[in-house]
């Protein structure tokens, strides 16, 4: 267990820089996420820590001890992989036995340690078997068994359930979270897909070009996010981002999208003409038995563009002043193509964007 710091890291690769100045604090037994499109710089933060790619300005501590100068081997920490990278002519127990093989402990030793990791994980049925006649999901909790037996001081994942389907993907993050729980070990995880980072986080750091965008809880950086790039990237179905205007007169607040003015609260930085981007999130559009909620005065009609029924939810296109706008609704909406229904907007949930810095209006 360990606190990790990041203070003013930096890497280049020859002339192009690709991490810019990340600084970050890692408490001990926290489960971080690193999150952001492809390129963005998370794995190559990643590996910087795993000493698997070297600091180019910058340092990197763990446990209060700089390590930009120590050997992969002796940081104590360990890496899980997108691709298993598992012995392919080793049987399970040989695989999560390697390392501590390496390390020369003794026999009795490392049987105690490898059948306590596969407990945890389920595998001891699977120890005698090779990679080959493993499940996907398998052959991945056998790759975190192998890193469970060194016991380090962090964990470090990068895209461990990228090759699963969907189905074992939602199994896996559920037993990443329980393994966590239990071994209340500092674990740094990589990824892109956002709905692993909002479901096992403790805290995501949400990074753009090698910049760090946001760090906070899945919930602070779902509903205050500091930016344009943090409210799209956060948010499935993405959030709807509509050009606005502020209306400010004799105490009277309104925003309004082309035709369209709602009268609502709004921040007092909000200056009368103020042209800004409005973000509405698809769950802050109601429908339905939904709109009784919603003031008269936050309701407009809609035009049907495309509808999906997801189960207990719906997901509908609608075309509002010629503008597209996505609405989850919860139950199953019957809607058709061209169809017009009434529709409202929760606008106590409206963020704000200034027009041109993109940056969050509070």
């Amino acid at each position: 267990m360990a606190q990790v710091e990041l203070t003013d890291v930096i890497k280049k690769f020859g002339s192009t820089q690709v991490v810019h100045g990340v600084n970050l604090s890692i408490k001990d037994n926290e489960f971080i996420v690193l999150v952001g499109p492809s390129g963005c710089g998370k794995s190559t933060i990643l590996r910087m820590i795993a000493g698997l790619e070297s600091v180019s300005g910058g340092e990197i501590s763990i446990d209060g001890q700089p390590v930009n100068k120590v050997a992969p081997k002796d940081r104590n920490v360990a890496m899980v992989f997108q691709n298993y990278a598992l012995y392919p002519h080793m049987t399970v127990f040989n695989n999560m036995a390697f390392s501590l093989q390496m390390a020369k402990e003794s026999r009795q030793e490392i049987d105690t340690k490898v059948r306590q990791a596969a407990d945890i994980l389920e595998l001891t049925p699977y120890l005698d078997r090779k990679p080959a006649a493993l499940s996907g999901g398998q052959r991945q909790r056998v790759a975190m068994g192998r890193a469970i037996v060194r016991k380090p001081k962090v964990f470090l994942f990068d895209e461990p359930l990228s090759n699963l389907d969907a189905q074992l993907r939602t199994q896996m993050r559920m037993e990443l979270k329980k393994l966590h729980l239990k071994m209340q070990t500092t674990t740094i995880y990589v990824t892109h897909d956002q709905v692993e980072a909002m479901t096992l986080a403790d805290k995501i750091v949400i990074l753009k070009d090698g910049y760090i965008q946001q760090v906070g809880s899945p919930v602070e950086v779902f509903e205050r996010p500091d930016n344009k790039f943090v409210a799209s990237f956060i948010g499935n179905p993405p959030i709807n981002i509509l050009p606005a205007t502020i209306h400010s007169k004799d105490d009277e607040t309104a925003i309004s999208f082309n035709g369209l003015r709602f009268p609502t609260k709004l921040p007092e930085s909000c200056r009368d003409g103020m042209k800004i981007l409005a973000g509405i999130r698809p769950d802050a559009i109601k429908a339905g038995n939904n709109l009784a909620a919603l003031p008269e005065q936050w309701r407009t009609n809609g035009q049907v563009v495309v509808a999906e029924i997801l189960g207990s939810q719906s997901l509908l296109e609608f075309s509002v002043d010629g503008q597209t706008i996505i609405a989850e609704l919860q139950g199953r909406i019957i809607a058709r193509p061209g169809e017009n229904m009434e529709i409202g907007f929760d606008l106590e949930h409206l963020l704000l964007f200034d027009l041109k810095s993109e940056q969050a209006i509070r």
